[in-house]
Order: C-alpha cells, then sequence, then structure tokens
C-alpha cells in the first residue's frame, strides 16, 4: 500500500519549515500517491511557505512560551487548549498512517495529540541543544532524529538515530560553479571573497558590524557579498555603490553565493551550520544571542570543538574580530585546515536516511 497519509508538523522559523519540506519531497518521490498535509503556527512563515512548496497546511493559534513574564504567557494555556482541540480534529478527519515533528511550538500540540492515540511519529531535532517541544515529545515518540552527538543526555537513547539535518541537494557540487558564480555576482577572480549572511531576515548585530569595518576589509583586499537581510536593505544598500562591497537584500541563489566565497561569516542556526558543513568554506561563526535556550551558541561550539570553525560571541566582536579575521585572512594553511575539518562533519544523506525511517515505521503499522 502506498496511498499513505502523512502529516508533517513544525514551523515558527525557516530552520523548522525547511527540513519538513525536504521530508515531504523525498517521500514523494517515493509514495507518488501519497497524500500529506502540514500543521504549523497561525501566522509565521509556514502558511506562505507550505503552499508555494505545493503542499496543503492547516494553522494552529499557537505561540512559545515567553522567557519573561509577560501577556502572552496568560494566553498560552487558552492558545494550547485550542490547539490540541484543533490538533484532534485534523487527526480525526486525515487519520495519519504517520506524523512527523521538525520542532517549533507548531508541532508540540499536534504529535501530542497522535502519539495519545498511538499514531506512529518521529521527531527531527535540529540543534546541538533540543528546544522544550522536543524534549516533552520525545518521551512518547518513536524515533528521534539528530544532527549531532551526545543527544542521549536529552532523548531516550534507544529511540536516538543520528542522519544530519536535511539540506539543499544544490550544494553538494558547489565546486564546479565557482566561475559561473564568480561571474553571477560580477566579482573580481584575484580578489579573497567574504561572504556575510545574517539569517532570512538579517542580523542588525552583524550588519553594524560590517558597516563599522568596511574600511579595515578594504586593508585585506577582499571583496564582499554582503546579505543584509530585507529589514535592513533600506539602511545599508548605499555601501553597494562602494567599489567591492554588495549589499543584497535576500540572495537567491545560495548555491553560487557559497561557489564565490572563500570565507564565511554566518550567524549559527541548525539549518545553516548543516549547510556551510557541505560547503567545506572556512568560517566565523556569530551566534545570535536572542534564541531559546541560546543553541546557536551551542551549535557553533559544537563545530569549534572538531577544530571546523573560529566562533565570536556579539559581545567580543569589538576585541576580538579585527584580531580573528587577520589572523585567518594571513594564513592560507589554517583556511585549509578549517575547510577539511568542517567538511568531515557533513552528513550529506540526512534527508533519505530520516525517509528511511518514516518507511520502517510505515511497515510496521
Amino acid at each position: 500500500m502506498s496511498h499513505y497519509k502523512i502529516i508533517l508538523s513544525g514551523g515558527g522559523t525557516g530552520g523548522h519549515i525547511y527540513p519538513a519540506i525536504a521530508i515531504a519531497n523525498e517521500l514523494k518521490s517515493r509514495f507518488p500517491d501519497a497524500e500529506f498535509l502540514f500543521v504549523g503556527a497561525k501566522d509565521r512563515m509556514e502558511m506562505e511557505k507550505v503552499p508555494q512548496a505545493g503542499y496543503d497546511i492547516i494553522g494552529l493559534w499557537i505561540s512559545g512560551i515567553q522567557r519573561q513574564l509577560t501577556l502572552k504567557n496568560l494566553v498560552f494555556p487558552v492558545k494550547l487548549l485550542s490547539s490540541l482541540i484543533k490538533s484532534r480534529g485534523i487527526i480525526k478527519r486525515f487519520k495519519p498512517d504517520v506524523v512527523i515533528g521538525t520542532g517549533g511550538f507548531a508541532s508540540g500540540p499536534l504529535l501530542q495529540v497522535a502519539t495519545s492515540k498511538g499514531i506512529p511519529s518521529l521527531i527531527q531535532e535540529q540543534n546541538s541543544y533540543p528546544g522544550i517541544t522536543n524534549k516533552l515529545l520525545s518521551k512518547k515518540a518513536n524515533k528521534i532524529c539528530v544532527a549531532y552527538d551526545g543527544l542521549e543526555r536529552f532523548f531516550p537513547a534507544d529511540k536516538i538515530v543520528k542522519t544530519g539535518n536535511p539540506v539543499r541537494q544544490d550544494l553538494l557540487n558547489i565546486n564546479i560553479k565557482r566561475q559561473e558564480a564568480q561571474e553571477l555576482f560580477q566579482l573580481e577572480k584575484e580578489k579573497k571573497t567574504l561572504l556575510v549572511l545574517g539569517g532570512s531576515l538579517g542580523s542588525r548585530r552583524i550588519n553594524e558590524l560590517i558597516e563599522k569595518e568596511l574600511d579595515y576589509l578594504q586593508t585585506h583586499n577582499v571583496q564582499v557579498v554582503w546579505q543584509c537581510g530585507k529589514l535592513y536593505y533600506d539602511k545599508y544598500k548605499i555601501y553597494g555603490n562602494t567599489k567591492n562591497i554588495q549589499v543584497h537584500a535576500f540572495i537567491n541563489n545560495m548555491a553560487c553565493a557559497y561557489a564565490s566565497a572563500d570565507v564565511i561569516i554566518s550567524r549559527a542556526g541548525a539549518s545553516s551550520v548543516s549547510e556551510l558543513c557541505i560547503v567545506g568554506k572556512p568560517v566565523i561563526f556569530i551566534p545570535s544571542p536572542n534564541v531559546a535556550e541560546d543553541h546557536q551558541a551551542k551549535n557553533a561550539q559544537a563545530i569549534v570543538d572538531e577544530d571546523a570553525g573560529i566562533l565570536i560571541r556579539e559581545s567580543d566582536l569589538e576585541v576580538d574580530f579585527q584580531n580573528k579575521f587577520t589572523q585567518l585572512m594571513v594564513s592560507p594553511e589554517r583556511q585549509k585546515q578549517l575547510s577539511e575539518n568542517i567538511k568531515k562533519l557533513a552528513l550529506v544523506n540526512a534527508t533519505s536516511d530520516i525517509v528511511d525511517q518514516v518507511v520502517k515505521l510505515l511497515k510496521q503499522n
């Protein structure tokens, strides 16, 4: 029987949505007759991204718990109850054969209801330090697919499978794209290229850093491809008129952007880190401190522990940035070493390995 019915739930940020879509696409290629339904959070980006990928989605009225005591927290129990009731209705109508959660508060109520009804479930944890939703769900889930070692601290060890995070398949052979990339971005071939990434919305602190250090960067004879994010584009686009500086609100062709780069400055969200391992370039991570459980710093630290990247916390940028950047740029050996080490951490078959686990659950059922 390949007319399986599959629910995927997750969202709140791109890091939870993208893996869910990648898993659905791989399942669809194996089971063309399968029926898919996504469940997300009502007012978040999945409500736009999932239909663009060709799938139906239902939104729950749910949000995360704020860490400070706020009015939003008072509404949380009401939202949770409403989402549990709606999830119960969704499961009763759709009758899934399996449910897959990719993290974020949107997946909590749905998987809670599914597991209480004995429906086989798999959760995919992108980070080296899991969020509260997946920690709670792990007790009842059948399988937990992870991207880092050492997660038996949080999850039942017998359910863990290390698969890695789903990444864009077009990143697997970027080395052959270098010349095409240099032409696309109109780069000078004899100069080193620094690619600056602040996540899809951009990063205020990374943008401030680059603005302040532009003259310093020029002294290293680098050209800069700077993705500042759509929130900040109007403020920084003026620098795009400077020689050897390009400013982009958003980069559509990420494979070419990675191919053109010699050195990358990036946030340390889980899917970015997984992509950067495959890309295999020297990276300076500047983790966002404004995320739950400080998980970006933990993701970056897991790479640094393997001598495969450089980490600078936002609070240390004033003191450390020029020093660490100079050390990296003057040493081709160090660049090569970081490059080789980060490549070793890449798990290129993640999507199909996760789907293998889903298929096992379907067959058992």
